[in-house]
């Protein structure tokens, strides 16, 4: 049973004090000062993580160190800058990921664990929304995308397996026909999250396959023919064996045929975008596990063809991951750098970038990132979403705190992020799989 809760009963306005915001004299944190927890973080906290940032391999002991997650507590709500308001609009759902939003303004919900997609159509103002079933029956749905995207005709949806999609019209809030197979025989064990996005002119459907391992531990050593017919033939940088065509951004026709890899070495890309502004494709990124509390770092960034990104060999430009030490000396100096540094163990799982007209104008162009949060890490991080800052169409590389107040003081969890959608009013719609929850994050000088 979904649950719903009106505005009037849970819409706040956060007119934090002054501590929530980032003063003009307060500095961005940087090195070691930006390697915090859950504690420090609170709207406004800035932070600007460079690659000579990154300690060593094993410079600490790898943790198991589960969210613990609870119910929310009563009359928990997230923090936010001031003027900045949150409402509960859903809850009780099983497990919603990616929220993607239809030229109409509905907001379509990938409810993965249900094997459902959602449709919610939010009332003026945001109240109690509408909400039915689009499609169902389907295998751990996640990426969600309108084509073309202007007056779209289908509905296409990433399965962990497959992509398929929906015929559609403006407006329909359940699946007409029954879905059309374009991409199957997908890999699907470990990482299933499949992102999929479009390319502005509409050619190019492009989808992200995350690894099937931590790092590669299945993969034999060498190729099968050896690894210089293998480096002559394929990628910079293309897996084999039980990992052949995974930790891969590949693009295909819109109809599924002539699929390609366009970028390797992403361990696990949970999220894809088109900038607006530019036309680029971005991905953010959950890098491996098992090298210490802060190794190596997550990442967000431009996706560029035929660029190699370092899994499972090396990570952040040329580290060479030391459980891979000496096999790939073909490929040192050759991975790029990524162009937004986050903290190691994070988890973002969906990036946005804001378009919308609510936000202050500074907020434009810039980039909502959801950090599901960490497990391999001593003191947790993450559980939040925080905005990427960008100038002139380009990354800063500094990132803020945006909505936090996920956990508990005595560190429990209740909310863990993963989607982040700009609602045609300009709100921000944020789900988190934590307890089941959808959030309209509005300014309170805008349209409400």
């Amino acid at each position: 049973m979904i649950r719903f809760a009106g505005p009037t009963a849970i819409s706040a306005l956060f007119l934090a004090t002054a501590a929530f915001a980032q003063q003009a004299d307060q500095p961005v944190l940087k090195g070691q000062a930006a390697f915090g927890d859950w504690r420090a973080d609170r709207p406004g906290v800035r932070r600007f993580i460079k690659p000579e940032d990154l300690p060593k391999a094993y410079a600490t002991k790898s943790a198991s160190n589960g969210a613990g997650l609870v119910d929310r507590p009563k009359g928990a709500m997230p923090q936010l800058p001031p003027g900045f308001s949150a409402q509960l609009i859903a809850s009780g759902i099983d497990n919603p990921r990616v929220v993607r939003v239809a030229p109409n303004g509905d907001l379509f919900v990938a409810d993965s664990e249900a094997n459902q997609i959602r449709v919610y159509r939010l009332a003026e103002g945001g109240a109690t929304p509408v909400d039915t079933i689009f499609a169902d029956g389907l295998t751990q749905p996640y990426g969600i995308a309108f084509y073309p995207a202007d007056n779209p005709q289908w509905v296409y949806v990433a399965n962990s397996d497959s992509i398929v999609r929906f015929p559609y019209h403006a407006g329909d809030m359940k699946a007409s026909g029954a879905p059309e197979v374009l991409v199957d025989a997908i890999p699907s064990n470990h990482h299933w999250t499949r992102d999929i996005a479009f390319s502005p002119d509409g050619k190019t459907l492009y989808l992200s396959v995350g690894s099937g391992s931590n790092v590669a531990e299945g993969m034999a050593k060498k190729p099968e023919g050896g690894l210089d017919a293998w480096i002559k033939s394929k990628p910079l940088g293309a897996t084999w064996g039980s990992e052949y065509g995974r930790a891969d951004v590949m693009a295909f026709d819109p109809d599924g045929k002539n699929g390609r890899i366009v970028a390797t070495g992403l361990r696990n890309c949970s999220g894809m975008t088109v900038q607006p502004a530019t036309g680029t494709l971005w991905c953010v990124v959950n890098e491996r596990d098992a090298l210490g509390d802060n190794v190596p770092f997550e990442y967000a960034t431009a996706v560029k063809e035929g660029a190699f990104y370092g899994w499972p060999w090396y990570y952040i430009g040329d580290n060479e991951d030391p459980r891979h030490k000496g096999e790939r000396p073909d490929l040192a100096g050759k991975a790029d750098i990524p162009d937004v540094l986050m903290q190691a163990h994070s988890a973002p799982l969906n990036i946005a970038f804001y378009t919308g007209k609510n936000f202050p104008a500074q907020y434009q162009g810039d980039a909502f990132v959801a950090l599901h949060g960490s497990w391999n890490r001593a003191n947790r991080t993450g559980y939040k979403v925080v905005r990427l800052l960008f100038k002139d169409g380009k990354p800063t590389g500094e990132y803020e705190d945006f909505m936090t107040g996920f956990v508990t003081p005595s560190g429990d969890v209740w909310g863990r992020p993963v989607g982040v959608a700009v609602a045609k009013d300009g709100a921000l719609i944020v789900t988190e799989d934590g307890n089941g929850t959808i959030w309209r994050i509005t300014h309170g000088n805008g349209p409400s």
